[in-house]
Formats: structure tokens, C-alpha cells, sequence
């Protein structure tokens, strides 16, 4: 099955779908690995960990599609990517749209933010005039070859307009023919609930773990968010943030090897080779080179 189908059918379907944030042929895997039926990528995570820069739209459309293409197709379960706001005009995101379905996601993300945006949790966020950013969801779905690819409208009004104003462009992008409707940084269970009863789309919304201070929006227990209406929840933050926590008691474990002069193990802290050979596939590699090396299974004859 496709995996812009079999988007369709979870997000259809009864249970509320959990989508774990990935930067990396690692992530992803390990998100497939944990039984997660889908993934989205994290633009943020993206900007961080490959160019070492913040999330203030430096990153370019070309490494963004190199990245979400690598990374779908290093795994069967289907990938949402991160296409900011669209990198240009409406005739730009018709083309944008079209190569993120090349490179195998099952939809795109694209927000209403003023170029260049910023993530979702920083402040001076400002939003585009909303007709412009309808124009750019009906660009959207007309360029998609496959009706299922999924379009989600993310729109960071909230922060500008407050929640009447995102609601009124949330009803617009559903009638330009947004297939989800996620509004940034929204303010906890009225708001959701709010947003859900209006909108005659599905609605994703953004937990966003990691956020030592105050996050935008309440941190809800998933199960909550399913009572509410949510029909998807994001956590893009998590994984990078795990990420980075790990890769730092490890630095600190070599600190103390390097100070104490002894050779220091923690197989607590970190993953083992076979561990990291098994996620990343080496047993069928192995099974290809047994394969294709036995070169007395050939049969020459005529």
C-alpha cells in the first residue's frame, strides 16, 4: 500500500495518530522500530542538526527535500514533511508541493507565517494576508498527482490575531482544500476544543516536549487530546531533544575517562554496535552478500 493511502486510512480511522518528530535516517528508524505507524520531520530538527543553525527559515528548499527524501525512504511507515511556509508564492509552492511528493512523504505541512518564519515557539512571529495563504493551499492540491497526498494547513495566528482569527483562516484553508488544519502555539483545552468543533477538517496539534519553560501550548495527556477531537498529534521537539541530552552525558562520561585516566563503559548510556546494525537493517545486507556471492548457485549451463 502506498504510503499516502495508508495515511488516509489512520487518519480515518478510530484511533488518534501519533507522530513522533525525526531529523535523521536514525530517528526514523527507531521510530518504525517502536511500532509508531507514522513519523512527521521536524523542521527545526532539520535546521539544527544540518546546518547547525536555528529555525529562522536559513534552511534552503533544496535541503529540505534531500533530507525528507532519504528519510522516506528509509522506512515502509508514511512521513508527513515540514515545508514551512512554502519557500515563495503561491506558483513557488505549486512546485513545491510537487517535489516533496517526489520525494516519497505523504504530505506536507505549509504555514501562513511572513518569510522568512520562525519556529513556532519563538516570539515576532507575523502571518501573511490569509487570501494569500489560501491561494497557496489550492496551489498545493492542484499540483499533487496523487489525491491522497495529505496538504495540512498550519496557521501561527494565534500569537497575532488570537484564536478567533486562526479559526476564521482555519475555515478558509479547509475550504481552499486543506486536508488538516494545525494551529501553532494554541492555548489548551478550550482552545482545542474550540478549533475541533470548528473546523470541518481533521485537527493536528503540536505537543511540544522538551520545552524546559513554559511551553505555548499545555503540555495533555494524548488520551485527553483524542477526547477533544484531535485526530493527530505531533511531538516534534522529543526525539531531538533525547538526542541531544544523550550525546551530552556521553561527552561528560569521555570528561571523566579523560580526568580519571580509566577506561570508562556504560552500556546504560549507549547503544551497543549490534544494536545500532539491527536498526539500520546490517542482518539483510548480510543476507544480500551471502546471496550474491555464491557464485557456485549460478547456473552457466545452456
Amino acid at each position: 500500500m502506498k504510503p499516502t493511502r495508508r495515511l488516509r486510512e489512520l487518519l480515518a480511522g478510530d484511533d488518534i495518530l501519533v507522530s513522533p518528530g525525526v531529523f535523521d535516517g536514525y530517528s526514523v528508524r527507531l521510530v518504525e522500530k517502536m511500532g509508531f505507524k507514522t513519523a512527521c520531520t521536524t523542521g527545526a530538527g532539520l535546521a539544527n542538526s544540518r546546518m547547525g543553525v536555528p529555525d529562522v527559515g536559513i534552511m534552503g528548499l533544496t535541503d529540505n527535500l534531500d533530507a525528507c527524501r532519504m528519510i522516506a525512504r528509509s522506512v515502509s511507515i508514511p512521513v508527513m514533511a515540514d515545508a514551512d511556509t512554502g519557500y515563495g508564492n503561491p506558483v513557488t509552492v505549486y512546485h513545491t508541493a510537487r517535489w516533496f511528493e517526489e520525494t516519497g512523504v505523504a504530505g506536507i505541512n505549509i504555514e501562513d507565517q511572513v518569510s522568512p518564519k520562525r519556529c513556532g515557539h519563538m516570539a515576532g512571529k507575523d502571518v501573511i494576508d490569509m487570501r494569500e495563504m489560501a491561494r497557496k493551499i489550492e496551489a498545493a492540491c492542484t499540483a499533487r498527482r496523487d489525491d491522497d497526498f495529505v496538504i495540512l494547513a498550519r496557521t501561527d495566528a494565534i500569537a497575532v490575531e488570537g484564536l478567533e482569527g486562526a479559526i476564521r483562516r482555519a475555515k478558509l484553508y479547509a475550504k481552499a482544500g486543506a486536508d488538516m488544519i494545525f494551529a501553532d502555539a494554541i492555548g489548551g483545552e478550550d482552545q482545542i476544543r474550540a478549533l475541533v468543533e470548528a473546523c470541518p477538517v481533521p485537527v493536528s496539534v503540536n505537543m511540544g516536549f522538551g520545552i524546559r519553560s513554559r511551553p505555548t501550548t499545555p503540555l495533555l495527556p494524548i488520551r485527553r487530546l483524542a477526547e477533544l477531537g484531535v485526530r493527530r498529534v505531533t511531538l516534534p521537539r522529543m526525539l531531538p531533544a533525547a538526542a541531544l541530552m544523550a550525546m551530552e552525558n556521553a561527552m561528560r562520561l569521555l570528561q571523566q575517562s579523560l580526568e580519571s585516566g580509566e577506561a570508562m563503559d556504560r552500556p546504560d548510556l549507549l547503544y551497543g554496535i549490534d544494536d545500532i546494525w539491527e536498526l539500520m537493517g546490517q542482518p539483510e545486507i548480510k543476507r544480500m552478500e551471502t546471496h550474491y556471492n555464491d557464485l557456485d548457485g549460478v547456473d552457466v549451463q545452456d
